[in-house]
């Protein structure tokens, strides 16, 4: 989420965890093991019961946020898994901090080597990141003047590689409410609350489920798919498949970036009740391509 500050992206973040499906017990056994490892578990709460949300400072070191330390302790990374890592102010965090999570976001584990010594955590994880246009915000912004010159906002963007990139799934441009709508909603609630959301959520992932029970494939998302089920799962019309093509060619996606936005593109038809990806599913997918 890239957006102005106050526009609300540490609230959506902080949201997240209650859109989502209660951990599975198999899940929360593979939670609180790390969790216990670390030496972080509650005595009052043997087993976790809900989803982790982790949110390290940006000024946390590379062992700090993948693991590490004598003894070899899990990160952040793992301390997340089954649940949300947030990385608040992304453009404040070291390129070779932000960098390291590539292979584990791809693989879903931390392989850790030290002297005689090599330790796997798992790291399945619903990563969000946020960040400011620029170091002072508000580059862009129609009501407030950006005070950064061209090569600090370059260089504060430079955390952004195009490798790391490249592995998020959905970039939005979050602005801020006009002050009427959010009295309107101070007063008359939200249109729409988490508990609704989350049950359509559920049902998108009890779709999945399914579908890969059927199978016999020890696949649980869309997101883990490997190619042999992208291509049994991933039916697109013709005309979604032209779109796909042509918009990966404007938008000069590579084969990562392609493969995740079809990806994407059979989550938004899952929630639509949809057994085929349509030209809609494929378009919104390459919106998020957008950054």
């Amino acid at each position: 989420m890239i957006g102005p500050p106050g526009s609300g992206k540490s609230m959506l973040a902080s949201c997240v965890p209650g859109i989502l499906p209660p951990l599975t017990l198999r899940e929360a056994i593979e939670t609180t093991k790390i969790h216990s490892i670390a030496g972080i578990l509650e005595r009052s709460r043997p087993l976790l019961e809900h989803r982790p949300f982790r949110a390290p400072h940006h000024s946390t070191t590379l062992a700090g946020l993948i693991g590490g330390g004598r003894p070899l302790r899990p990160g952040e990374l793992s301390l997340a898994h089954n649940g949300v890592l947030y990385l608040d102010e992304l453009g404040e965090f070291n390129k070779k901090v932000t960098d390291a999570l590539r292979e584990p976001l791809d693989s879903g584990r931390v392989v850790l080597n030290r002297h005689l010594q090599t330790v796997v955590y798992p790291c399945r994880v619903f990563l969000i990141a946020s960040m400011n246009p620029c170091a002072c915000g508000f580059f862009g912004s129609a009501d407030r003047e950006c005070r950064c010159t061209e090569r600090e906002i370059r260089s504060y963007r430079s955390v952004l590689s195009g490798p790391f990139l490249d592995r998020m799934d959905m970039t939005i441009n979050v602005l801020p409410e006009p002050s009427e709508r959010l009295a309107r909603v101070a007063v008359e609630g939200a249109a729409e609350d988490s508990a609704t959301v989350r049950s359509r959520v559920c049902r998108a992932r009890d779709i999945q489920l399914e579908r890969f029970k059927k199978s016999g494939s020890t696949t649980v998302v869309n997101s883990q798919m490997n190619p042999a089920e992208i291509h049994r799962y991933c039916i697109m019309t013709p005309e979604a498949e032209r779109l796909l093509i042509e918009g990966g060619r404007r938008l000069q996606l590579t084969g990562r970036g392609m493969t995740r936005c079809l990806k994407v593109a059979r989550t938004i038809a899952d929630m639509d009740g949809k057994s085929k990806i349509e030209v809609r599913h494929i378009a919104e997918a390459l919106q998020f391509r957008q950054i």
